[in-house]
């Protein structure tokens, strides 16, 4: 039965069995990787954030905005205004770049969220040093994501279009 108590050990088994540490050397490695993961974690999360702050695509619109369209009125005269019912019906550039921005980050979340199970299981294995991996990973990459937001959204905010 698995001790459901901290223990410094240099002995665990990790999320998967053919990742068993055995040795000190094993558990710096492990340590590491755990580490790394978390901080892209942590990155991930960012990224997410400002993917959706930075597309022009996924700012609110008015609806009292006219649609973004270069085509023309049917009461226009110009050759643009003899489209057919079914291409005027046809998706815009813009719809289908915000189905991908969409699918992107619903890919992203899942990325985002099956990673933080992950780790989450890692720390269960109650080792001391992937809990202290865990921990410093998350501070390391919070620390170095949250000024790379802040300094993308004052870039942006100094020019008057949006990406």
């Amino acid at each position: 039965m698995m001790s459901m108590t901290f223990g410094v050990s240099s002995h665990v088994t990790l999320l998967f069995d053919f990742w068993d540490v055995h040795g000190p050397a094993g558990m710096v490695l492990s340590v590491f990787v755990v580490f790394m993961l978390t901080v892209f974690y942590e990155l991930l999360k960012v990224w997410r954030v400002w993917l959706g702050t930075s597309s022009k695509l996924a700012q609110p619109r008015s609806p009292y905005m006219a649609p973004p369209s270069t085509r023309s009125s049917v009461l226009s005269s110009s050759p643009e205004s003899s489209l057919t019912p079914m291409e005027s019906l046809a998706p815009d550039r813009n719809t289908r770049n915000s189905y991908l921005l969409h699918g992107i980050q619903t890919a992203l979340h899942m990325l985002q969220v099956s990673l933080g199970y992950l780790l989450m299981l890692c720390v269960m294995s109650y080792n001391t040093w992937i809990f202290l991996g865990v921990i410093v990973g998350s501070a390391l990459g919070y620390f170095i994501s949250l000024p790379l937001l802040r300094h993308r959204v004052q870039i942006l905010n100094r020019f008057p279009f949006r990406l």
